[in-house]
């Protein structure tokens, strides 16, 4: 990733909402893996004995918190944020370590970790991992996003690709106005990072969306005034030090078990948008903490930690 600053004309977005049905608003799902052969059973019907060679079985995965209920969620987000933004993360690996020298000379020293921050004028530098919070204490690593795992980049070129192979469903005139929207906001890139407490009774998403500047500031404003002025949703608690940041909750009954809440945040050309999601009444506390110290950690100048 450059560390010069995003420029160009922004585009005028898409009509807001909603977001053009032929775009899914969460990434396609996985092909699950082929099922793993089973040993066959042993002459008389009974299950073979365990030996050297047989598998052992996985443990149980881990119950999910509550049957969550995110259609309306995704389909709100999707109108906010754009298309396809969010539409798709996957993992990326960092690269291999250099190979250690075969001249018998002194170890050179380690290399350091790739900068990252932000300069003055809001452009942001370095892996968007690096720039997301680090999962702090009281919490553990979250279920995958959308199958993709639980803490994942992807950059611009592989953002743009996976758009390609999406439109080939959608009739080419919607096709190529969501195309020359998308080549407008310059995106650079997408990461997220998932975190569940350890009592397994909050989950937390925080996503950045790197694109043009201009465009993230009308994005976000722009939900403020949606999620606001509309009155489909609830007011959300505010953000101490960061009045750009705005959240709300979802539609739900006084009686309803489960409640969400999302909040927006533009900081320079990275679009910060965090989901939370447990039983109610949410500990809005303790979620909007988390989400200042991510903003806190994005606030220019000098991000870098």
């Amino acid at each position: 990733m450059t560390d010069e600053t995003v420029t160009g004309t922004p585009a005028e977005p898409p009509a807001v909402p909603p977001a053009p049905p032929a775009v899914p608003a969460t990434p396609p799902a996985v092909p699950p893996a082929a099922p793993p052969v089973q040993p066959a059973a042993a002459p008389d019907g009974q299950p073979p004995a365990d030996g050297p060679s047989a598998e052992p079985q996985p443990s149980a995965p881990r119950p999910p918190l509550h049957p969550l209920v995110r259609a309306g969620a995704a389909t709100v987000a999707a109108a906010l944020v754009g298309v396809v933004i969010g539409v798709g993360i996957i993992k990326t690996r960092y690269d291999d370590p250099p190979l250690t020298a075969a001249a018998p000379a002194p170890a050179a020293p380690a290399p350091t970790a790739t900068p990252y921050g932000a300069k003055s004028n809001g452009s942001h530098f370095g892996s968007l991992r690096d720039l997301l919070l680090p999962v702090p204490a009281g919490y553990e690593p979250g279920p995958d996003e959308g199958g993709y795992g639980n803490d994942t980049e992807l950059s611009g070129r592989q953002l743009a690709d996976q758009l390609d192979s999406e439109l080939q469903q959608v009739p080419k005139a919607k096709r190529d106005k969501i195309r020359a929207y998308w080549e407008g906001l310059h995106v650079r890139g997408s990461g997220v990072r998932t975190y569940r407490t350890t009592a397994n009774d909050l989950l937390i998403g925080l996503k950045l969306r790197q694109f043009n500047q201009q465009e993230v500031q009308r994005i976000n404003e722009y939900t403020a005034v949606f999620t606001g002025d509309t009155g489909l949703f609830r007011v959300g608690p505010s953000v101490p030090g960061h009045p750009e940041a705005h959240c709300y909750l979802m539609p739900a009954p006084p009686s309803a078990p489960i409640d969400y809440l999302e909040c927006s945040a533009a900081e320079g050309d990275l679009l910060v948008i965090m989901t939370a999601e447990g039983p109610a009444p949410l500990p809005k506390d303790k979620i909007i903490a988390l989400y200042a110290a991510q903003l806190d950690r994005l606030a220019a100048p000098g991000a870098t930690v």
